[in-house]
Parts: structure tokens; sequence; C-alpha cells
């Protein structure tokens, strides 16, 4: 894609016409894509929630994504629960860096579980796939992922909810920056902290 075309393609009345189109697919597919991202950690849940507020209104749109977020990570949790019992995961689980995961989501519940969920840039998918695979309880882990995506997925449609105004109000365009850049560092500071914790407990033992 050239920058030409890029540049069209990301112009206001294009992306206007794109979440008019996006909305006349229905609620199915703004729950679908979301859901879908809880096996495909590559896709941009961010983009998807964005799409969903601008497409069906903030209320409806933020709906939308957190059952659909919440239903794939819930769904891949059972299914990893399951799998968990074949040989080459339980092979899996004895890797250094599984083992230690593991050990903090079975030690310490649902705290961090709810904190780490709290922001949009960490590492949501491989904590679904490792809860699957610990001791956890099941509803103590559907609680954190109920609660902590709920938060993040409101801010996220709080400050994606009106693409119009990030066009045509530039400083809203630069404080919606900075507020993801700061979701992005805080994030990785509290993922960073918990495993400290973690490795100071495990050395404790």
């Amino acid at each position: 894609m050239n920058p030409e075309t890029l540049q069209e393609f990301f112009t206001l009345e294009h992306l206007m016409q794109l979440f008019e189109s996006y909305r006349s697919l229905g609620p199915f597919f703004a729950i679908l894509l979301p859901l879908i991202e809880s096996f495909l950690p590559f896709l941009p849940l961010v983009v998807f929630i964005v799409a969903n507020v601008n497409s069906f209104g903030l209320w409806l749109g933020f709906f939308l994504s957190w059952i659909g977020a919440c239903s794939g990570a819930i769904i891949v949790f059972i299914i990893m629960r399951k799998l968990g019992k074949w040989r080459f995961f339980r092979r899996l689980q004895e890797k250094k860096a599984i083992k230690k995961l593991l050990t903090w989501i079975e030690r310490r519940g649902f705290s961090p579980l709810f904190l780490i969920l709290c922001f949009p840039f960490t590492p949501s998918a491989a904590i679904n796939v490792v809860a699957g695979m610990s001791r956890i309880n099941v509803w103590q882990f559907i609680l954190a992922v109920l609660s902590g995506k709920f938060v993040m997925i409101f801010m996220v449609s709080f400050i994606g909810q009106d693409i119009q105004a990030l066009f045509t109000q530039p400083i809203r365009s630069i404080i919606v920056g900075l507020v993801i850049f700061l979701l992005w560092i805080v994030g990785k500071q509290v993922e960073k902290r918990l495993n400290m914790s973690s490795t100071v407990k495990n050395r404790g033992r």
C-alpha cells in the first residue's frame, strides 16, 4: 500500500464509511471479533473495541466488546483446563517460565489477575492459557476476567468513542495518544512488579 492510498484510507470520510459497513454486519460480528482475538492474540483488540463503539455507540459497543472478549477468555480457559491433562501440556508445565507463571497464578489468585487484565497492553492471552493449566478456581478466574476486562474495555471505549473529534480536535488527539502511552507504561510496570514479586516468593521457598 503506497503512501497516497494509506492517506486516503485514514481519512475521516473513509473511516466513517467503514464503521457504517461494519454496523450493517450486526452485533454478532461485533461480539465475534473480540472473541476470536482470545484465540489469535496478534489480532488488534483495541481496534475492534474502537470500531464497535464508533459503529454501535459507547454503551452498546462497549457491552458487545466486553461480552466477546470475556467469552473468548473463558472458552480458552475451559479448553486449556481440559487439554492440560494431556501429556504434551504436562511437559509444557515443567518449563521454567510456565512453571513460574503457574505458581504465581495459583498462589495469588484473583487480585493480580484482575489488575493485569485492567490494562490493554498486558499479555492477557498468555494469562488465559496458563490459568487454564493451573489449579485456580474456575469462578475466581471468571470473576477476574469479567471485572478486569470491564475496566480495560470501558477505558478503551471511552477514549476511542469519537473518531471524528480526533480528526477535528488535534489537542484531543494528543491527549488520547498520551493516555494510551501512559496505559502502556503502567501496564508494563504492573506486569514487571508482579513478576518480581513472584520471583522473590519463589526464592524464599
